[in-house]
């Protein structure tokens, strides 16, 4: 370990560790994402002592990225460790912190992060009374539990929320994973998430869409097709908004979209909500850009909001 490496420490707090001695971690969650950051921690030069997880997918990531580390159950995962990462999924993480609180799991002097992207520091209120630091580091990365997610972690933007004091000790721990640390602030904390969630969950959902209807058209090897378009529409999206936007939409074409419903509505009918919900919000966005005039925007927006929810149309293409 290089004698440079920062020892992370709290104002206001004992240090958890002097450099340059190593911080003890305990992983509860040793799933995708868990596995992945403990394996990070180690190879900083802490030491992870013990890890929890439940599935035995979790114990094969654990024995493949954490092979000399031991499962544990919760409680003593947490009473082993300086440092304990809470990779759990995040309707089970306040339970999980009170529990913990409840039961005398949490001590002082201790330090925690959560890699929920919901979450900010509320949820840690139980765990940061007993005198623990408190701290939300959340990778914004999709983590598929493959080989490759190791490797995704470098350069990872990590979501950070923490009290002001205790930045310097988040974005320590951050770096030494490899990742860069942005900051959130805690109010903002479910409307970022939110944002994540439309780009990364929902472009997959649209990705696997287009690809069923273009086999449905025959298309026997949809991400060829694919690959190219999406890769240039997303490089467009990204270096230039709104302005990057293409097709019916963008160009007014209103007899092209419904066309589409029409056709969609015999061919596939279960896909003609989210176009039709796609549609309008792209429509909104073009003409909020100034994509599309006011007068070539009004004939989508009324042929779209004749398809939506509740319209003799899409009750019609969902009989």
């Amino acid at each position: 370990m290089p004698a440079a490496r920062r020892t992370p420490r709290a104002a206001g707090l004992p240090p958890v560790s002097s450099a340059p001695a190593r911080l003890r971690v305990g992983v509860v969650g040793a799933g995708r994402v868990g596995a992945v950051l403990g394996a990070a921690l180690a190879a900083a030069g802490h030491d992870v002592v013990a890890a929890a997880g439940l599935s035995a997918a979790s114990a094969e990531r654990a024995a493949r990225l954490l092979p000399e580390t031991p499962l544990l159950p919760t409680d003593e995962v947490v009473a082993a460790a300086d440092l304990v990462v809470l990779a759990v999924p995040d309707d089970t993480l306040p339970g999980l912190v009170a529990g913990l609180a409840e039961t005398g799991g949490w001590r002082p002097g201790q330090l925690t992060f959560h890699t929920s992207g919901a979450h900010g520091l509320a949820v840690l209120a139980p765990a940061a009374r007993a005198g623990v630091l408190p701290l939300a580091l959340h990778p914004a990365m999709t983590f598929t539990g493959a080989p490759e997610d190791a490797d995704r972690l470098a350069g990872v933007p990590f979501g950070v929320t923490s009290a002001a004091e205790h930045r310097p000790v988040a974005e320590t721990l951050v770096l030494e994973m490899g990742g860069e640390p942005f900051f959130v602030a805690e109010a903002d904390r479910k409307l970022y998430h939110a944002a994540l969630v439309t780009g990364a969950n929902h472009l997959v959902t649209l990705v696997a869409e287009a690809a069923d209807l273009l086999r449905t058209a025959g298309v026997d090897q949809p991400a060829r097709v694919l690959a190219p378009l999406l890769t240039a529409a997303l490089d467009n999206g990204l270096r230039r908004g709104d302005r990057g936007l293409t097709g019916p939409v963008s160009r007014g074409d209103v007899g092209t979209v419904r066309d589409h419903l029409e056709t969609l509505a015999e061919r596939a009918p279960e896909s003609v909500a989210a176009y039709v919900a796609m549609a309008q919000r792209t429509t909104e966005r073009a003409l909020a850009a100034g994509r599309l005039k006011r007068h070539e925007g009004a004939p989508l927006v009324d042929l779209l909001v004749g398809h939506g929810p509740g319209s003799l149309a899409s009750e019609r293409a969902e009989g």
